[in-house]
């Protein structure tokens, strides 16, 4: 799993590449919540290479989802192709997040 971070507008933008499963959440929690805890409100998850997600990949989306909660914000996710969609439906994580087509949907809000 590989993180990329952009800023778009007032918008940090963290893209996750490849698999998200056990080996690889720690890295993604610390990059996440740190960045939340540094500031960043407004936080977008561009999720278009994103391979596979475990449970435990989904405990951090919730982590970072209560995290930004406390600050009255919800966690975005774009670019969420269909099989990871229903990964987050199946789990009735849906209304706990607010999802995406893509990118310019989120900024431009």
């Amino acid at each position: 799993m590989e993180i990329t971070e952009s800023k778009e507008r007032d918008f940090l933008v963290l893209s996750v590449v490849g698999r998200l499963d056990a080996n690889s959440i720690n890295k993604f929690e610390e990059t996440l919540i740190g960045k939340i805890e540094d500031g960043n409100k407004n936080v977008v998850i561009d999720l278009s290479d994103l391979e596979y997600i475990s449970s435990s990949g989904l405990r951090v989306f919730l982590v970072g989802a209560k995290k930004l909660d406390e600050f009255d914000k919800k966690l975005n996710l774009c670019n969420v192709k269909e099989h990871i969609q229903e990964v987050f439906n199946i789990t009735g994580f849906t209304p706990i997040f607010d999802f995406y087509d893509n990118l310019r949907s989120v900024t431009n809000k």
